[in-house]
């Protein structure tokens, strides 16, 4: 009976584009302005910065004494004054720490990355978001192929 449950797991996880581990949080964002560099994370580096130029200064809470670059979140707009929230996500990776003090929000977002959100270029709204790590499925499936053995198997 376990071996058909095992089987489904499989293949589920095989035909699952991507698979993430999700921790999630609310918290404010304003957008900040350029210029962009240089970063806390990767100094003058072009390719520090994602496509799209999705990207956010985080607070001293997320910062995490620097061990939160390069960190993706997804996030969405939940509220702020006049209705300024777009429908949707968006996924932003973590390129510096907010330089202004104290900071003005949990997360500022690049331009680009704050007109993705909301319609309102100056507002500060309240955001949902979750860090996330992508599983590739083949990883999944290496990791399922080898590990049968553990379990006595009766057919």
């Amino acid at each position: 009976m376990g071996f058909p449950v095992l089987v489904m797991a499989i293949v589920l996880c095989i035909s699952c584009k991507q698979i993430s581990l999700v921790q999630g949080d609310i918290g404010t964002a304003t957008s900040y302005d350029p210029p962009y560099t240089p970063t806390k994370c990767q100094g003058n580096r072009q390719d520090q910065f994602p496509p799209g130029n999705l990207f956010v200064s985080v607070n001293e809470g997320l910062w995490d004494n620097g061990a939160s670059c390069g960190r993706r979140y997804r996030l969405r707009c939940l509220s702020g004054n006049n209705r300024p929230c777009k429908e949707g996500t968006i996924d932003v990776r973590v390129v510096d720490f907010c330089s202004k003090r104290p900071c003005p929000s949990t997360m500022l977002l690049s331009n680009d990355a704050f007109s993705a959100v909301s319609h309102s270029h100056n507002a500060k709204i309240n955001i949902e978001y979750i860090q996330y790590t992508s599983i590739d499925p083949p990883s999944l499936v290496f990791v399922f192929s080898f590990q049968p053995y553990l379990f006595n198997w009766t057919y």
